[in-house]
């Protein structure tokens, strides 16, 4: 059964009356955890589409890059958000069900956590316009702090996605400016090492949705690499 054919038995089931945290608890565990965070993402999107009350053709597309959606299976795409969108629930109720869902023995949100997965994407979809509305910054920021994200984990992933600036590679990676380069060198393997593929599908990241890994690593690369060159010139 695909993907999207178990999203559609998720969306029968809301349909029919069950609630959001029902069902999310029914896809606590591999492979369903795919279909949660498809739903997830799309749910959250359709709120934060609120957040700056528009939504760009470029943000579609921007869904579409980290979602391959068959075209048969796109009126179930759609139902998920127009179901999230007329919703009276919500935002603030919507992650901290999804919040329940993938926090693991209530440890905070992570590097190497599903939930920092979905934010990667909540801020892909949010920035694909070239834009980054004050509304869709309080909106991540609320779900951040609901998801359990430390604020210096945030402020790094918005720092590799706002196009508002170019990103400082020592706030992408983490490290302090004054970290030696033992220190800097350890903190990018540990990025690398939790961006790659391999590891976010353990996590329960659908294979259409690991395209969210490339520009991660895209950032995280051109950050080490930045650092080391200015490290050379000053040496």
């Amino acid at each position: 059964m695909s993907l999207w054919s178990r999203i559609n038995d998720a969306l029968a089931a809301l349909r029919q009356g069950e609630s959001l945290s029902v069902v999310f608890e029914r896809l606590r565990t591999p492979p369903e955890r795919t279909v949660a965070f498809t739903i997830a993402v799309i749910a959250l999107s359709a709120k934060m589409a609120k957040a700056d009350g528009r939504v760009t053709r470029d943000e579609v597309t921007a869904f579409r890059q980290v979602f391959q959606i068959p075209e048969a299976d796109e009126p179930a795409a759609a139902r998920v958000f127009n179901m999230a969108r007329e919703d009276v629930a919500g935002f603030e109720e919507y992650a901290r069900s999804i919040a329940r869902m993938f926090k693991v023995d209530g440890k905070p949100c992570g590097a190497d956590s599903v939930l920092c997965d979905l934010m990667e994407g909540l801020f892909h979809i949010s920035t694909a316009d070239g834009e980054y509305h004050p509304g869709e910054d309080a909106f991540l920021a609320r779900v951040a702090a609901i998801f359990g994200m430390e604020e210096h984990a945030f402020q790094r992933m918005r720092a590799r996605h706002v196009p508002d600036h170019a990103p400082d590679p020592y706030s992408v990676l983490g490290v302090s400016p004054e970290a030696d380069l033992d220190d800097i060198r350890a903190a990018w393997r540990a990025e690398v090492r939790d961006t790659h593929p391999d590891r976010m599908i353990a996590r329960g990241v659908p294979e259409e949705a690991v395209r969210l890994a490339e520009r991660r690593m895209q950032a995280i690369n051109r950050a080490w690499d930045e650092i080391q060159a200015a490290r050379r010139a000053h040496a």
